[in-house]
């Protein structure tokens, strides 16, 4: 019997059992454990752990073409646009947003540095090298994760739709819905382009989930709960950063106010 199927049977009851024995199986919760029945997991290994800012409530993380580090952070009042030394940690420059909007995603084009914000419907554009403003766009709905494909911008808004934008105008081309099997996939957040896949970060969830861009099927999840294990953070700390170097392929990952940077590998 498949599990959705088991769980359309249950009554509230056994639906609370069930979530327990999912919990003390490892099962990150009972809607992970239904949405991933029908493509692969992949469990990942960390091959090394930097110094990351605890007090950055990440929203973004992304490498330019020489390899320099930036991230987005959010948080009213907090919000900043940051370079950062992947080394050690230490934010080499810095932007903040007014005390009125709470940052988003971040992506690089070209010689421009393209940063979303939550509720105000609007992005941000710096010049890369200075983080000097630029202008702004708008768009509709919330932000949240940012990316592109070389060709289009990506963009996430916590549903399980992402659009395709414009590079020129930040017009929306297309839009795919994020689906495993007949499951819509909720809650995508920050996103990475890798290797022909869009990476999307669940919100409050351990995982990785690795999407198709033309169909928005789910292609495999990574299963990310033993990089910093659950137990040992607050609730808001949740999973959430995903970038690659493009000048070395290494790939890293952190969260909301963790205090490690992670490098990362796929155990394929």
């Amino acid at each position: 019997m498949k599990w959705p199927a088991l769980k359309r049977g249950f009554n509230n009851r056994w639906m609370w059992i069930f979530t327990i024995l999912c919990s003390a199986v490892g099962v990150a919760s009972v809607s992970m454990l239904v949405a991933r029945e029908t493509v692969p997991v992949v469990t990942v290994k960390v091959v090394n752990i930097y110094p990351h800012d605890s007090s950055a409530f990440t929203q973004g993380l992304c490498f330019d073409s020489q390899g320099n580090f930036y991230e987005g952070t959010g948080l009213y009042g907090s919000s900043e646009l940051r370079q950062v030394d992947l080394n050690t940690g230490k934010v080499l420059k810095s932007s903040k947003l007014p005390r009125d909007v709470f940052g988003e995603g971040i992506s690089i084009w070209n010689d421009r540095l393209v940063q979303l914000t939550w509720k105000k419907q609007r992005g941000v554009v710096y010049e890369l090298g200075s983080f000097r403003q630029l202008g702004m766009f708008r768009y509709r709905g919330e932000g949240w994760g940012l990316t592109h494909d070389g060709k289009q911008f990506i963009k996430s808004n916590g549903s399980a739709r992402i659009q395709f934008l414009k590079p020129s105008d930040f017009s929306v081309v297309r839009t795919i819905t994020v689906t495993d099997g007949s499951r819509q996939i909720k809650g995508l957040n920050e996103l990475e382009y890798l290797n022909g896949e869009i990476w999307a970060n669940i919100w409050y969830e351990d995982y990785i989930v690795c999407i198709d861009p033309q169909t928005g099927k789910v292609k495999r999840w990574l299963d990310l709960r033993q990089v910093w294990p659950e137990k040992f953070r607050g609730r808001e700390q949740v999973l959430n950063g995903i970038a690659q170097n493009p000048q070395t392929g290494q790939i890293f990952v952190t969260g909301k106010n963790w205090p490690k940077l992670y490098e990362i590998q796929l155990n394929e």
